[in-house]
């Protein structure tokens, strides 16, 4: 498996997932699972298996962030020598060419992508076309919709 690229804080909200999962959930779900048991019949016992898919959902769960944490590349921008690059983890705000709309985008790695919080995952034709700039580029994307044109306005490293 290849590393997979985390922000700081990217890295710190699965670490805070994991443990809850693991010393909240897994507790939880295990003292229903005991309980509904303790109910009697099991073959229709509708709380012992909801209790039971809800463990499966959690052990899973567990699993796939152990194995992101421990191929994780946690990368920090402020750390990098990027001389005014656009890079993994930057913040960047932008100007759409055809409409003059001014937008601000962090490039994250694909499990902390939000565009409701304006984090773009490394992955993204926009993020993309971003990486490698500097501001006062014109950053050509392909994106699904068409061919849009962004200015880079400023590029900080949070």
């Amino acid at each position: 498996m290849s590393s997979i690229p985390l922000t700081v804080r990217g890295a710190e909200l699965l670490r805070a997932e994991l443990h809850r999962l693991k010393h909240v959930e897994r507790p939880n779900v295990i003292n229903a699972i005991s309980e509904a048991r303790a109910q009697g019949d099991l073959s229709e016992n509708a709380e012992y298996e909801a209790a039971k898919e809800r463990q499966s959902f959690i052990e899973g769960r567990i699993q796939e962030l152990e194995g992101k944490l421990s191929n994780a590349q946690v990368i920090d921008p402020r750390l990098l020598d990027a001389e005014g690059r656009v890079v993994f983890g930057t913040t960047v705000k932008l100007e759409s060419m055809e409409g003059g709309d001014v937008v601000v985008y962090q490039i994250v790695g694909e499990d902390e992508a939000d565009i409701k919080e304006g984090k773009i995952s490394v992955g993204s034709p926009i993020a993309r076309a971003l990486i490698g700039k500097y501001e006062g580029d014109i950053a050509v994307v392909q994106a699904p919709g068409g061919v849009r044109e962004y200015e880079i306005l400023a590029v900080r490293y949070e």
